[in-house]
Formats: C-alpha cells, sequence, structure tokens
C-alpha cells in the first residue's frame, strides 16, 4: 500500500471514528466498509466497525468485527461489549467464555467491572436473579473511594436487590451511591421511590 493510500484511509478512519462520536452511525458504518474494502486487517477498523454496529443493534455484525478484532490483536478490550452482543441474541455459553477469558487476563479494574455488570445482567436475564446478586457481591470493594464504575456495579446491584424483593438492601445500595456521587444516574430517584 502507497503512503498516499495509506495518508487516506488513516483520513478516512478519523472521519469515521468522527462520526461515531457524532452518533452518525451510518455514515461511520459506510466509511469503515470502503476502508475494509481496501485494508481488511486493520484492527481498530474492525474495532470501530463493531462499535458502531453495537450502536445499531446489529448484533450478529458486531460479533464478527469483535472476533476479527480480537484475533489481530489477541485484546480482550471489547470483550464486555461484545458479551453484550451475545447477551442480546441469548448466546449464554459464548458470554460465560468471554467473561472467563477477561477475567483470567484481567486487563485493568474498569474493563473488569464492565464485564462483571453484563455478566451479571446476564445471569438474571437467564432468571438467575440471585446467582446475579451473589456475582456482584463477590467483587471486590474499593479500597479508596469508588471510581465511577465501582458505582455503576452498585447500580446494577442495587436494581437487582430491588427486583429480588430486598428493598432494605437496596435501599442501602442507592444511599451508598448518592453518598458518593449525589449526581449518579437516577440513584436518588430509585431511593426515593424505594421508601
Amino acid at each position: 500500500m502507497s503512503a498516499a493510500t495509506n495518508k487516506k484511509l488513516q483520513e478516512r478512519l478519523a472521519s469515521a471514528a468522527n462520526a461515531f462520536q457524532a452518533e452518525r452511525f451510518d455514515e461511520a458504518d459506510r466509511m469503515l466498509q470502503s476502508i475494509t474494502k481496501i485494508a481488511p486487517g486493520v484492527a481498530e477498523v474492525h474495532e470501530l466497525q463493531g462499535l458502531t454496529y453495537y450502536r445499531m443493534g446489529k448484533w450478529v455484525k458486531a460479533i464478527a468485527e469483535f472476533e476479527a478484532f480480537g484475533k489481530l490483536t489477541g485484546s480482550v478490550e471489547q470483550h464486555p461489549v461484545w458479551a453484550d452482543c451475545c447477551r442480546a441474541l441469548k448466546r449464554w455459553n459464548e458470554m460465560d467464555r468471554l467473561w472467563k477469558e477477561l477475567g483470567a487476563v484481567s486487563p485493568g479494574p474498569e474493563l473488569v467491572e464492565e464485564g462483571r455488570i453484563v455478566q451479571a445482567g446476564s445471569l438474571a436475564d437467564r432468571d438467575r436473579l440471585r446467582d446475579a446478586i451473589r456475582f456482584l457481591e463477590k467483587a471486590p470493594s474499593p479500597k479508596k473511594s469508588p471510581s465511577v464504575y465501582h458505582l455503576r456495579r452498585w447500580y446494577v446491584l442495587g436494581d437487582l436487590y430491588e427486583r429480588a424483593g430486598d428493598n432494605p438492601k437496596a435501599r442501602r445500595i442507592f444511599s451508598q451511591i448518592i453518598k458518593n456521587d449525589p449526581q449518579f444516574g437516577d440513584a436518588s430517584e430509585r431511593l426515593a421511590a424505594l421508601g
């Protein structure tokens, strides 16, 4: 590939990324497909294409792109999003495999927490609400003040407690979230609704 073609493809990839950020997913998709025709083995293109399809709700296409990204890079960076696509399609075995791979590599707390949230949601989707709760309860507690990813996990746990009819625990979790971030999502409203 010539330097000029490479430069043009990099510019097109940057434009596709801008379209994605602006939530113009059809435009991003068209640009990414045109890049793939010329340079099919570019990991960044498969990653962004997977994220674009994910945002468009095209789960099967997104999975194919995340598989290609994973093969090209060996990275588990997109495993939580890939798993969420599998969750939408009820591909439970594939989801469980992705969680195990993510956990084995343990790439960083934020990414692991995102995977943990998706996995807990899939357990709840399979009518395994108690398993989902136990799964999140076993997650490590923050050593210092909680990060946003901890608050996200707590929010899901609070929601699961409420769905399971354990309102006292749900209230405690939503209170804990508000104590750390009074503006976090609709945690205040959820707490107020619990009485």
